[in-house]
């Protein structure tokens, strides 16, 4: 699995988005046919990946942002929120439907893993990112991974947890994923300890003045 190191496979619209990409020719895309459209939008994506070896991290983003633009006019479930404000989305085969998703699939997973690799992460993106993947193929390692890491850096440690879990289930010997599995889980056990010392605070036996005489709170009377 390529997890923090040799991370092949990432995503666009929100995040490339940022990066405001010139994606010449998409605009002319409906007027191509489907397999067209399908190859073109494929070859950006190896493009993009050919970059992000390079450590070219934001041509990457650009080169998978434009693909997924490209697919966008193709993708039935985009299209049907935006009825009649546009031309018809084409009628996909089988075998069109499984390329469309699968690429989408690999670019949103691809940037995610480019916005890793940037100085100043966006987390937000990257979780937004990695769970569009898991909505289309629930299993994704990478973005199972990646998924966790986000939430981990965004506070949400038992969530994180979850997602780093399933992970390391299906690839239990990868080091990046135990190790922050088990930040995740030492991030948890700090907070059930401060919850605890707060629990014993509140209902201690009793409480101190100021000057340092306990008062027994269940025992005090207005005599």
């Amino acid at each position: 699995m390529e997890t923090a190191g040799e991370e092949e496979s990432m995503d666009v619209q929100g995040a490339a988005a940022a990066e405001e990409p010139s994606c010449s020719g998409h605009r002319t895309a409906l007027h191509k046919p489907v397999w067209a459209l399908l190859e073109e939008a494929a070859q950006m994506k190896t493009e993009g990946n050919a970059f992000y070896r390079e450590k070219n991290i934001r041509s990457a983003i650009r080169r998978y942002h434009c693909a997924l633009l490209v697919l966008r006019g193709l993708d039935s479930d985009v299209m049907s929120s935006m009825k009649g404000l546009g031309p018809e989305t084409p009628t996909l085969t089988p075998e069109q439907e499984a390329l469309l998703r699968n690429t989408q699939v690999d670019c949103y997973n691809n940037l995610a893993a480019c916005l890793l690799q940037k100085q100043n992460v966006d987390y937000s993106r990257v979780q937004e990112y990695s769970l569009r993947v898991l909505q289309w193929r629930p299993g994704d390692v990478k973005a199972l991974y990646r998924a966790g890491v986000a939430t981990l850096e965004l506070g949400d440690a038992q969530t994180a947890k979850q997602y780093l879990t399933q992970a390391c289930r299906e690839q239990p010997n990868d080091a990046n994923v135990r190790k922050h599995l088990q930040r995740a889980e030492e991030k948890l056990n700090r907070e059930l300890q401060k919850e605890k010392a707060m629990y014993r605070g509140m209902f201690s036996p009793g409480l101190k003045t100021s000057s340092g005489e306990e008062i027994n709170q269940t025992n005090r009377g207005d005599n």
